[in-house]
């Protein structure tokens, strides 16, 4: 039934990600046709090899069994970025562990994640999965998807999204795996290959125009190679602003109470230029904004959903893990941050210090950190951690939505007839 979703995902991947980006506007269509893919290839080679059919775990004297059971039925909250790629990633983990799952799309992308569960749907049908055990809301509201979230029938609720749509998962009453925001950092260290960090960082943020959750937010630079890393940065489409361009985009990026401004989400420098009443080049892939300060009173230090990203320098690493620990605390604690060193020592200390899950070596982080550039596991929902306020720090995949039922047969004495309360009392009063 998988396989069948998956040549259906793949057949149909560049179609659904023009419809995602025509949509949604975010983006482009190439790159989310990418996505689709990953979603539906990487994905399934990730964990069609998996057990999660009768026993999948056994202790070597056959004295423990762990039997697979499925959670349930599951509500799926899709965001509007990512959001045919997340329903064949989510329809995959799901189905793979034996669950029903119902999509609640976001309203600013319904029809195409809606016409992705329909694609999906009838694949998996057509290979003999039960009728509706893919199911979709006919509605796309906030109202329809907290009525979903809080239906008896719901076993578990699968929330990526923005703050608001994880919150409202966190809160329904239901058992929640939710993703987080990431307002990811890059170090890049005096060690460094200068040139790849440049290429990496700026390929990476121009990706689908940074909509990945996991997309670089900030570049930490250290001083002695601050220099070359911009100029190598320029060299591969990065755009410096000036000043009175920072306050413009600052003003604007962001609504009232911190959150992106849903239009200007996803959108190439000219795009945001034109939106914004100012002018940058035809060549410019990724717009930079010299950042000396963190948190509400400079708000591009802020996750940007678009193709801005921040730039600071220190003197040293000690330095560096101040500043990304800062940019973490502010808005994307637990998620991830890339690191680009040659130095394994520094690599070492450093990856200690920060308080972050995921850490991406000389790696794109968008790409690394879902699993398509690295052995992390292929995912698109990644969790954040408790210190995110999530459940596990884990790349979501079928195993998480698996219960394992135990089945234990006795292997040691009981305890003496002789150690009853009265001993176990006598021995608390002789111990204090």
């Amino acid at each position: 039934m998988c396989a069948a979703m998956v040549d259906a995902a793949l057949a149909h991947a560049a179609r659904l990600g023009d419809l995602a980006h025509t949509e949604t506007g975010y983006g482009n269509a190439a790159h989310k046709t990418l996505k689709n893919q990953f979603a539906a290839r990487n994905v399934w080679d990730s964990i069609k090899n998996v057990s999660t059919v009768g026993v999948i775990a056994q202790d070597a004297a056959g004295t423990m069994a762990g039997i697979a059971t499925p959670v349930g039925l599951i509500a799926a909250i899709l965001p509007s970025t990512n959001p045919t790629s997340t329903v064949i990633y989510k329809a995959l983990i799901a189905i793979k562990a034996r669950n029903g799952i119902i999509f609640s799309p976001h309203p600013r992308a319904e029809h195409c994640s809606r016409e992705t569960v329909r694609i999906l749907a009838a694949a998996g049908e057509a290979a003999g999965m039960p009728r509706d055990l893919i199911g979709c809301l006919p509605q796309a509201s906030v109202t329809a998807t907290q009525s979903l979230m809080e239906h008896p029938a719901i076993s578990l609720v699968l929330a990526t999204g923005g703050a608001g749509r994880v919150k409202a998962a966190l809160t329904s009453g239901k058992p929640a795996i939710t993703g987080g925001p990431g307002n990811v950092p890059a170090y890049v260290d005096r060690s460094a290959d200068v040139a790849a960090a440049a290429r990496a960082i700026v390929d990476s943020k121009a990706f689908d125009c940074s909509v990945i959750c996991s997309t670089e937010q900030a570049v930490v630079a250290d001083r002695v190679i601050a220099g070359p890393l911009r100029q190598r940065m320029q060299d591969y489409g990065a755009h410096w602003l000036n000043a009175s361009e920072c306050v413009m985009f600052a003003s604007r990026l962001f609504r009232p109470d911190g959150s992106p401004d849903p239009d200007l989400v996803g959108k190439t420098p000219q795009q945001l230029a034109s939106l914004i009443g100012t002018h940058v080049p035809a060549s410019a892939r990724v717009l930079i904004a010299d950042l000396d300060a963190i948190g509400p009173d400079e708000p591009l230090s802020r996750e940007k959903l678009t193709t801005v990203l921040g730039f600071y320098t220190v003197d040293d690493v000690a330095a560096a893990a101040v500043r990304c620990t800062e940019l973490l605390r502010f808005g994307g604690l637990g998620h991830s941050m890339a690191i680009h060193a040659n130095d394994p020592t520094m690599i070492d200390w450093l990856v200690k210090q920060v308080p972050t899950f995921r850490i991406l070596i000389n790696t794109p982080a968008s790409l690394g950190a879902i699993g398509a550039t690295t052995n992390l596991t292929p995912a698109l929902t990644l969790a954040p951690g408790c210190i995110g306020g999530a459940i596990t720090s884990d790349n979501i995949t079928a195993t998480h939505l698996l219960n394992t039922k135990r089945v234990a047969r006795a292997t040691r004495s009981p305890l003496p007839t002789a150690f009853n309360d009265r001993t176990v009392h006598q021995l608390a009063a002789a111990h204090a």
